[in-house]
């Protein structure tokens, strides 16, 4: 390969045009008015032919000094070409996957070995080759309707997959079973603490649930995914790490779960809850559906719009407190409902949605915020 490029340097060129004319390098120094030994560098390739040279000899052979430029920039890249394979793997695989931040969590190992990282990315997909899906993300959607994951998105899916698999669960997972199920959760939503029994209570109706700390721009709150038709998982990423996020999000995940959505293909929700969350008009119906679920479930509709109708527009903190009390939820909840429907600013009350995380992951599986899963 170097013999090859040698030939085609812009001095092999140069050579045979003063042959032509049957001048020496000497003439060619003297009619460019340059020094003998510069000319003879660019000749041997020593020297790269910059535009002020190229104009000269464009002139003195009466070609267009574009033709020395281009020349010398073909040759420039074609000695590049070895290293410039190892870039285009590299690119290629920075696409297929983010590879910094899987090597920030410790889902891969970092080397500079790119045969090595190549398959590291590839046991992290379980595929064999990157012309090849990762298993069921191909089919995987978003809450949206706004086309397939983004590579960070299924990275995080794909995690969530092999966590899975670690979670232990009493039996298999059973419809004619959700409503103990919804029950026992309902008694954990007044008190921020009682989030620490959320996983047992999933797990004993056959219910896999974990913690995976969102990745950078993924956007994701949570999955609702099957492993297989008796073993379905729920995965929150507590992006937010707020009592009302965490609710909302873990019964809307509940209501895909009655639904056997995501049996075939997992449903992936984003930006469900806050100043961010994504307007109704944009969701799908069964989105719509797991909203309208998870907000019925936490506040009674009637006893939301009782509330509204008898203090609106003077939503103190005591009446909030009262209301929460009464019906048994965490007044963080209620704020979050009254956020949401406009009620309230997102300013308002903002004490009161209180943090949550410290109690989720304490007995759920977790990934993130320090700590590592082995899977």
């Amino acid at each position: 390969m170097p013999n090859n490029l040698e030939a085609f340097a812009p001095g092999e060129y140069i050579r045979e045009e003063l042959d032509a004319r049957g001048w020496s390098q000497l003439d060619l120094a003297d009619i460019l008015g340059r020094p003998p030994q510069a000319v003879n560098e660019i000749i041997n390739g020593k020297r790269s032919i910059t535009p002020d040279t190229a104009r000269g000899l464009g002139e003195a052979f009466g070609t267009s000094a574009q033709l020395w430029m281009n020349l010398e920039s073909a040759y420039q890249l074609a000695r590049l070409d070895a290293p410039v394979g190892g870039i285009q793997r590299k690119a290629k695989l920075y696409k297929f996957a983010p590879v910094s931040e899987l090597q920030k969590r410790g889902w891969i190992e970092r080397t500079s070995n790119l045969d090595i990282l190549e398959a590291q990315v590839l046991n992290f997909y379980s595929i064999p080759s990157f012309d090849e899906p990762p298993q069921f993300l191909h089919a995987a959607r978003k809450s949206t309707d706004y086309g397939a994951l983004t590579v960070v998105q299924r990275a995080w899916l794909c995690r969530v997959k092999r966590m899975a698999r670690a979670v232990h669960v009493h039996g298999g997972f059973t419809v004619g079973k959700t409503q103990a199920m919804l029950q026992e959760l309902s008694a954990l939503k007044a008190e921020p603490e009682e989030a620490r029994h959320v996983s047992k209570v999933l797990a004993s109706y056959g219910v896999r649930f974990l913690v995976l700390e969102h990745l950078a721009s993924s956007k994701i709150d949570g999955v609702c995914l099957w492993l297989s038709r008796k073993e379905p998982v729920i995965a929150v990423s507590l992006r937010y790490d707020r009592i009302d996020w965490f609710w909302h999000t873990l019964m809307h995940e509940c209501k895909h779960l009655i639904n056997s959505d995501g049996l075939e293909t997992p449903t992936v929700d984003t930006q469900l809850v806050g100043s961010d969350a994504q307007p109704e008009a944009e969701k799908n119906r069964a989105e719509v559906e797991a909203d309208r679920f998870a907000a019925s479930f936490l506040i009674d509709p009637n006893e939301m719009e009782a509330f509204i109708a008898r203090v609106h527009p003077l939503y103190s903190r005591t009446k909030i407190v009262g209301f929460a009390k009464r019906i048994g939820v965490h007044p963080g909840i209620v704020v979050g409902q009254l956020q949401h429907k406009g009620r309230i600013p997102y300013s308002h009350s903002r004490n009161l949605l209180v943090p949550i995380r410290e109690f989720v992951i304490a007995s759920a599986l977790t990934d993130g915020w320090g700590h590592s899963v082995a899977v």
